[in-house]
């Protein structure tokens, strides 16, 4: 069985490494033609960007992989003498914790490399060395409390009934429902929120969300300039809890009308429930992931030198998750670029085609995103629309455009706006 599962796990990371060459190799071609969207030094930058996170994620891939077959050869029997799992609940959730510390730390340089190297050189970050430390600390206490609390949960779930999985998938699931209720309260651990300051803007949106029925508990601004330049907004939280946040960042680079479209996109979202779709696939992944790893033989473990205690059975689940993912990524991003056009339909009816337009075409400007992608990486990671066939749905053909030096200008089209979106692409 062990040899099974490193079979299809080394699969999966070929897979991943033969998308990411692809990529780049592709983008590396693509920055030096005729630029599209942006004028030819901003597209030979926003080239390199991607390029180098392409770089990185393939190095990554790299290590991840030789963990796992650490992990599964050496690493849970090694941990296991570090921390023995013997149907003990505390004892499952120091294994875990144990799990976790390991390859937190293994995956740390990357991390840092990212922010402090990749997203300072290209300028996009703008948090301190003091700052980051601070926000780790906050994210640490947060993830030894609820992440602790979790733990113990399912180790309890797994020590006392035989179909665990059965009932450790509907906790989870009701855990994930939860954290997005709770996920603006999360983030004012570590942003600072503002009420939206009384005025024609705020009265517009009071307005726009009054006319498609979302109720909110507020529309605020979130300090987000102090650790990024990249801009953003979102809807957040569930039921009465939702709110909505608008990145200090985008408001310095959008007019009201912009602004609007850009909100209208997202109010076609709630309209069209995408939220709940979205909720709905989380949990049908869930279902699946929590099924196969609940029904893997003691064999397996016994392979792996340990036994198939609690605390090791989901430090496999957490260990495997990624693949079974993998697996399903075209089609929940099939179905998540399928929801963005209708968005982007709704958006245009509510803010004007034109003012969506100008803010997506600003959007690859000022996030430095690259128009173009190899079609493996649409086809697997993509859960929006390339921005040029977005643009092409709107009735705006881009090989039309002229590149100037800072934007491109088309008749009849505003060149100062920027569509923020709520999720940042996975590419």
């Amino acid at each position: 069985m062990l040899e099974t599962i490193i079979l299809f796990y080394s699969l999966y990371t070929f897979m991943k490494v033969y998308i990411s060459v692809m990529q780049i190799g592709y983008i590396n071609v693509e920055k030096r033609k005729t630029p599209v969207l942006m004028s030819a030094e901003k597209y030979l930058v926003a080239g390199n960007y991607a390029v180098a996170n392409g770089k990185l994620g393939l190095v990554t891939t790299f290590v991840d992989y030789l963990v796992f077959i650490w992990w599964v050869f050496a690493g849970f029997a090694w941990l296991s003498t570090l921390f023995p799992v013997e149907g003990n609940i505390l004892q499952a959730v120091v294994f875990l914790f144990g799990f976790i510390i390991v390859n937190f730390m293994i995956g740390l340089p990357f991390e840092l490399y990212q922010k402090f190297k990749i997203d300072e050189d290209f300028g996009f970050n703008k948090m301190t060395a003091k700052m980051y430390v601070v926000d780790t600390l906050k994210s640490t206490l947060l993830f030894v409390i609820l992440g602790g609390a979790i733990f113990a949960l399912l180790s309890w779930i797994i020590e006392n009934y035989e179909m665990w999985w059965l009932w450790g998938f509907a906790a989870m699931f009701t855990v994930a429902v939860l954290a997005n209720v709770l996920a603006p309260t999360f983030m004012a651990i570590f942003n600072k929120f503002s009420p939206l300051e009384e005025g024609e803007l705020k009265e517009k949106i009071t307005k726009m969300m009054n006319e498609t029925g979302l109720k909110s508990d507020g529309i605020f601004v979130m300090d987000a300039s102090k650790r990024d330049s990249r801009l953003n907004a979102f809807f957040g939280g569930l039921g009465k809890s939702k709110r909505v946040v608008l990145f200090d960042t985008l408001l310095e680079k959008l007019n009201t009308k912009e602004l609007l479209a850009v909100l209208g996109h997202e109010l076609g979202h709630f309209t069209h429930g995408d939220i709940w779709k979205n909720i709905g696939l989380m949990g049908l992944l869930l279902f699946i992931a929590f099924y196969l790893f609940g029904h893997l033989p003691d064999a397996l473990f016994t392979q792996m030198g340990v036994i198939p205690e609690a605390g090791v059975q989901i430090a496999m689940l957490m260990l495997l998750l990624p693949l079974v993912s993998f697996v399903f990524t075209p089609f929940m991003s099939y179905v998540s670029r399928h929801n963005e056009y209708a968005a982007d339909e709704f958006g245009s009816q509510m803010g004007g085609k034109e003012n969506l337009v100008s803010a997506l075409m600003k959007l690859v400007t000022e996030n430095k995103s690259f128009p173009k992608s190899h079609p493996l990486v649409i086809f697997f990671y993509y859960t929006h629309p390339p921005v040029l066939e977005r643009l092409k749905e709107l009735g705006f053909d881009a090989s039309n455009t002229i590149v100037g030096e800072e934007v491109i200008e088309e008749p009849g089209l505003p060149t100062d706006g920027i569509f923020a979106h709520m999720d940042r692409d996975a590419h």
